[in-house]
């Protein structure tokens, strides 16, 4: 046979004597074939390198070899790079694999491109970038019956979710900064709407507590979503004297400290500042930003090998947490 040549099961089932049908099941490893002639098809494609096509592969077994990659379409340019490096992340394990990738966009109110994609029957499961409080994207596949994983904490029950460990994250950077002698901590946060806000704002909460400070209102800022919230939330810390400014995200944190250089206020002589994510966003900053790292490519790795485990049927924890590293720079003293 030549090696050059992409070999079909009609190639196989002729260079054997038997059926396409025989051929099929014996990959398959379904239907009834006698053990002999499963060997000696199995044997022949080894020597021969027969890969089966996708497409023929998937008529076979009543799959598609498609996933679907479901990221917000409403995510501001800060965000992207997260969202990017996750996909690298799922790419890495589905290049391994014969699986695709579907990107789908998913909003707040309008998940229409996702509907249509599983509709259609287009892919064997879903991995949805990002959860909510109030999400529609989660709902709706659970009610299509579709294998499908999140990238972030849902409070639906029954539902498999990569995660980031935020809560002890948080916990944790909150009780360093108290450690280094910070005795008014506040957070300024982003839409509540977003579970990783919620699971973040727990977290620093935990922190609090444990050091025997009462979280109060005066503490949080939350809710913010332009740079002019954002800003007139720093306004408000500094009024109530903070000490430090804890900031919900990286893209938060560049707008705060912006606005403290613009005002001549300095970073940590007269505030620290410190944010629940480290990125690119911060890299070039001076004083180096206290913050906190989470690998998003990892993240990506372990939705997508997770979903293909849940595709084949095996049975996944509701909740799989990855870990994460403080790092305490300059801004904070």
């Amino acid at each position: 046979m030549n090696e050059n040549k992409n070999i079909t099961i009609g190639d196989v089932a002729k260079a054997l004597g038997v059926s396409k049908t025989t051929v099929s099941r014996a990959i398959s490893g379904k239907g009834r074939i006698g053990d002999a002639t499963r060997q000696r098809v199995l044997d022949y494609i080894e020597v021969n390198n027969y890969r089966p096509n996708p497409m023929a592969k998937g008529l076979a077994d009543q799959r598609k070899y498609n996933i679907c990659w479901a990221i917000p379409g409403d995510s501001n340019v800060y965000a992207l790079p997260f969202f990017q490096k996750c996909m690298a992340g799922v790419c890495e394990v589905t290049m391994a694999t014969d699986y695709d990738i579907l990107i789908s966009l998913v909003y707040e109110d309008n998940i229409s491109h996702l509907e249509r994609i599983v509709e259609n029957k287009k892919v064997d499961g879903v991995i949805l970038g990002r959860t909510l409080v109030d999400d529609i994207a989660v709902r709706y596949l659970k009610s299509r019956n579709i294998p499908f994983v999140t990238v972030g904490s849902s409070k639906e029950e029954n539902v498999i979710q990569i995660d980031n460990d935020h809560e002890n994250a948080c916990k944790e950077l909150t009780e360093r900064l108290i450690e280094r002698g910070y005795k008014k901590l506040v957070l300024i946060g982003g839409s509540l709407n977003h579970m990783v806000n919620v699971t973040r704002q727990k977290g620093f909460e935990l922190g609090l507590k444990t050091a025997g400070i009462e979280p109060d209102e005066s503490m949080l800022f939350l809710g913010n979503e332009t740079t002019e919230d954002v800003e007139e939330a720093a306004d408000k810390a500094i009024k109530a004297g903070a000490e430090c400014i804890v900031c919900m995200d990286d893209s938060i944190c560049r707008d705060v400290i912006l606005k403290l250089r613009r005002d001549g206020i300095c970073i940590p002589e007269d505030i620290g500042i410190a944010s629940f994510y480290d990125s690119d966003l911060l890299a070039g900053n001076q004083p180096q930003v206290t913050a906190l790292k989470y690998d998003p490519q990892k993240l990506g790795n372990m939705a997508c090998n997770i979903l293909l485990k849940l595709i084949n049927g095996e049975s996944i924890p509701d909740k799989n947490l990855m870990g994460y590293e403080v790092l305490i720079k300059e801004s904070t003293g």
